[in-house]
């Protein structure tokens, strides 16, 4: 199901557009101006920039009958949905991984689109790049809004726990028996992206021979690693109690909504509060400042812009329109048209699971060090979610792992919008290993 290259990189450049070496969501823009929630800009004109294109369910399809979970639950289908672009080479062995995030969807193009196509860091001309939708997300997988076959009804609440090990072995399964891959050239990802970067590596980064430890391991069929390298960006070898808090937290407004008790799927009000929590924690104190400061809404400056003079301008208290404010409504009402509340919970819950440690028999160190393969481990200077430190001990817990620093003041979102950095520190790392 390979997808032209050239079609691929023109809708990434009608969806993106390069700012400072950066990547914005123009639609998005667009729409913070149309909308009730509508804030001002900064002095340069730029709203805060957002970090996704289009979200749709678009692409191919892998389903697995009776997936076996970690946890000892059977999904009786387990669906993947998927995309690929550039063409798979006659050895199939020209694979590139490409990871999504919390929120994202196998539509690479439309939420790292700078990065892909011919000549770029997922170079089409290449490499046939993989994304699939992460199993319990919302846009084609199997997900709490699936229907159970054997209830024919959604799953909702009751949906299996599964963890980043699941859904990486489901992908691993679908390059294997739906591809027919030989090996992957690398794996990429940021934060729960970068999570399935490094489950890929301790999964399928090393050979059969090297397998002391007598894990569950993945190799070619030349008992070679099955994945090549790995590149994680923004995330450690496990889910820290920081950000299971923030995860908590997130899924407690969602609880407290009073329709959560009753009727699950309609706690849209609690979702619209966990997402602008969680908008908080990928940026930074300094880009919140520079972009809002204290600036009232219909004010620059502490000058008011309306042409009504007699209108009032409310500058504190529970009246008082703070711009921060309108942006993380708007950002809360938003999100409602593309996510659901039990999803959410669900996959937060998948997120905190990440640990290489469970159930293989050794320390962080210990099971990083049975990696054989070269890793390109990415952090942001900026980033308060998932902190340089925890890059850095994934760097020298890996043998062949080399670390590199995203500069930015946007924090966690770095990887995202960061896209030339990030794409150069990609290429370059690539054309090392094929030199």
């Amino acid at each position: 199901a390979a997808t032209n290259a050239g079609v691929a990189q023109k809708c990434a450049h009608q969806l993106l557009h390069r700012t400072n070496g950066r990547a914005s969501d123009s639609t998005a823009d667009e729409g913070w101006k149309g909308s009730k929630f509508l804030f001002s800009t900064d002095s340069s004109g730029k709203a805060m920039e957002d970090e996704y294109g289009e979200m749709t369910s678009d692409g191919d399809t892998f389903v697995e009958s009776d997936f076996l979970l970690e946890n000892g639950q059977v999904l009786p289908e387990a669906t993947l949905r998927y995309k690929t672009y550039g063409e798979l080479s006659p050895n199939k062995d020209n694979v590139m991984v490409v990871c999504h995030a919390l929120t994202g969807n196998a539509s690479l193009h439309s939420w790292w689109g700078t990065l892909l196509g011919d000549g770029l860091a997922f170079d089409t001309s290449k490499y046939h790049v993989v994304c699939c939708n992460i199993l319990g997300s919302c846009y084609g997988s199997t997900s709490p809004q699936s229907i159970n076959p054997t209830t024919g009804k959604p799953y909702g609440v009751d949906f299996p726990d599964i963890s980043v090990k699941d859904t990486v072995r489901l992908q691993l399964n679908l390059l294997q028996k739906e591809l027919g891959v030989d090996s992957v050239r690398c794996v990429i990802g940021g934060s729960f992206g970068g999570m399935q970067a490094v489950e890929f590596a301790v999964q399928a980064g090393r050979s059969a021979k090297n397998n002391t430890a007598n894990d569950d391991i993945i190799c070619a069929a030349d008992g070679s690693p099955f994945i090549k390298s790995v590149i994680p960006i923004g995330c450690g070898a496990y889910h820290t109690a920081w950000q299971i808090a923030i995860s908590e937290v997130q899924r407690q407004a969602i609880y407290a909504d009073p329709n959560w008790s009753t009727n699950p799927d309609k706690a849209t009000a609690g979702l619209a509060v966990a997402r602008q929590m969680a908008m908080i924690s990928y940026r930074t104190h300094q880009g919140y400042q520079s972009k809002f400061g204290r600036n009232i809404q219909g004010t620059s400056g502490g000058t008011s812009d309306n042409d009504d003079d007699d209108q009032e301008v409310v500058e504190y208290g529970s009246k008082a329109l703070w711009q921060t404010k309108s942006y993380l409504e708007y950002q809360g009402q938003k999100f409602l048209s593309r996510f659901d509340p039990v999803t959410y919970v669900k996959m937060t819950e998948q997120m905190d699971s990440h640990d290489v440690r469970r159930n293989r028999n050794g320390t962080v160190s210990e099971v990083l060090g049975r990696v054989e393969i070269p890793a390109l481990v990415m952090g942001i200077d900026s980033d308060l979610l998932y902190p340089l430190s925890e890059q850095e001990e994934l760097a020298n817990g890996l043998p062949n792992g080399v670390l590199r620093i995203i500069h930015s003041n946007d924090g966690h979102d770095g990887f995202l919008l960061e896209q030339d950095q990030v794409g150069k520190h990609i290429t370059n790392f690539l054309d090392e290993l094929n030199h």
